[in-house]
């Protein structure tokens, strides 16, 4: 196991800077997700960390050692793509066995190292198969097992389910925890997938065009997002942000100095009447709606702007009128530049923004 450090790490490609000032430390023993849309520099920075890439500038240690000028297969790093890898015209066994090789690792080691992790992993039974004979979650548990036999301090996984179907997705999901939870090794995971991310990572490093946008376990960068970003990024679906700009028409008693508000669709209450006190209260019109078993999701159109409620009991209509409610305590500020704002208050009575 080994904690990884960057120190003001930069990554250029030509003019284009892609990496900016990266100040990271991901725990020793951590499941830690880099996660933001395509672009954001959470690729690069997973090569750079792996020595895939070179760095610009900064310094990235893993462990106690510096690695800025060790080559990728003395950095004690194991990686797994999302292509696989695997050597179609070996077999399972020899897929795994081929690093050890490599290494000079004993024949009698290898095959207590095979067993050992072919049966963590569920492959037992397919030691003896070529690729083309398994499934796509099967041969990502090749790749999987072929870097757990290094036995490294780092595992590193470029989106290794992107090319798997949503049910087994998810169930990968679930055998990575438990895998991560097994081993207690570094897990250091790129997604793109923010529901991969909260669903996997103890901690999530949230990137935007090269720049961190937050750094926080998966319940507190929900529910305590540092900006708009953050906010609008992190849940399904996304949190609402209004332009103040468009609120304060139809709040003449009240003056914030504030660029945004926000809430989170969940904590919306749709009704057919006024009856709220102490709540944001805007009148709507639904534009849709998406049923999706248990939970339903609605847009709803308002005077300060559309926006989206999701709802586990409500059945109201298409151009139904309601009432979307949101207690004050649920509301989320933001300045002009996105930043989040603590410690605003409202007062005490229920405000009620009339029109569509």
């Amino acid at each position: 196991m080994a904690q990884i450090i960057l120190k003001n790490v930069t990554k250029s490609f030509n003019e284009e800077q892609v990496v900016k000032g990266l100040d990271l430390t991901i725990k020793d023993g951590s499941f830690t997700v880099l996660v933001g849309p395509s672009g954001c520099g959470k690729s690069t920075t997973l090569r750079m960390i792996a020595g895939l890439e070179k760095q610009t500038s900064g310094e990235i240690w893993i462990g106690d050692t510096c690695v800025n000028e060790v080559s990728p297969g003395k950095r004690n790093i194991a990686m797994v793509f999302q292509n696989y890898a695997l050597y179609p015209t070996m077999t399972v066994r020899e897929n795994i066995e081929f690093g050890l090789i490599n290494k000079k690792v004993p024949k009698s080691e290898r095959k207590t190292l095979i067993s050992e992790i072919s049966e963590i992993v569920g492959l037992t039974e397919y030691l003896n198969k070529k690729p083309q004979y398994l499934s796509g979650g099967q041969r990502q548990r090749v790749a999987l097992a072929r870097a757990m036999v290094k036995k490294p301090q780092v595992f590193i996984l470029d989106e290794p389910l992107s090319n798997l179907d949503a049910k087994l997705r998810n169930q990968m999901r679930t055998e990575l925890i438990e895998l991560h939870k097994r081993l207690g090794t570094t897990f250091v995971y790129v997604t793109h997938d923010q529901v991969e991310a909260m669903s996997m990572g103890d901690e999530i490093v949230l990137l935007n065009k090269g720049e961190i946008q937050q750094v926080d376990s998966p319940m507190t960068i929900y529910q305590d997002p540092n900006n708009t970003f953050t906010a609008e990024f992190i849940g399904t679906p996304a949190m609402n942000v209004l332009d103040y700009e468009k609120v304060r028409t139809f709040l003449p008693n009240v003056n914030l100095q504030v660029g945004s508000i926000g809430f989170r669709p969940e904590y919306v209450t749709l009704s057919q009447t006024v009856h709220q006190d102490n709540h944001l209260v805007l009148p709507g019109e639904i534009l849709t709606r998406e049923t999706l078993g248990a939970e339903i999701i609605y847009q709803v159109k308002t005077g300060a702007g559309t926006c989206r409620v999701k709802s586990f009991m409500s059945k109201v209509e298409f151009s139904d009128r309601v009432y979307l409610s949101v207690s004050f305590e649920d509301l989320y500020f933001f300045n002009h530049k996105g930043i989040r704002m603590r410690n605003i208050s409202i007062g005490h009575k229920p405000l009620v923004l009339e029109g569509v």
